[in-house]
């Protein structure tokens, strides 16, 4: 289903597909959340677009602590850039209580 909120000044830029797990763990153990969120390329090209740019090189990084995610800030410069028509991502944030 194509959304009519995608008009084709937006599908003249490019896509990007934002792919992040916050630690070593997830990436391990929480697969399905990998394979969920690489398979919104799928939705991505039903929407239209046909140059659609992975960025997954912060996987296993967290924001916390000052560590840089290149990733996030070669996405960040390509949409400040006016390159991009859509950016997507799943953000899921978990925190664990110890009692």
């Amino acid at each position: 289903m194509i959304s009519d909120k995608v008009r084709p000044h937006h599908l003249e830029r490019k896509a990007i597909l934002y792919v992040r797990q916050s630690s070593a763990h997830q990436v391990l153990h929480n697969r399905e959340s990998s394979a969920l969120q690489y398979a919104m390329r799928d939705r991505l090209t039903a929407l239209g677009w046909s140059e659609i740019e992975v960025i997954d090189d912060d996987l296993g990084r967290s924001a916390a602590g000052g560590i840089q995610r290149a990733g996030f800030e070669r996405m960040v410069a390509e949409i400040c850039l006016g390159k991009v028509g859509v950016h997507i991502s799943l953000m899921v944030s978990s925190d664990f209580a110890r009692s």
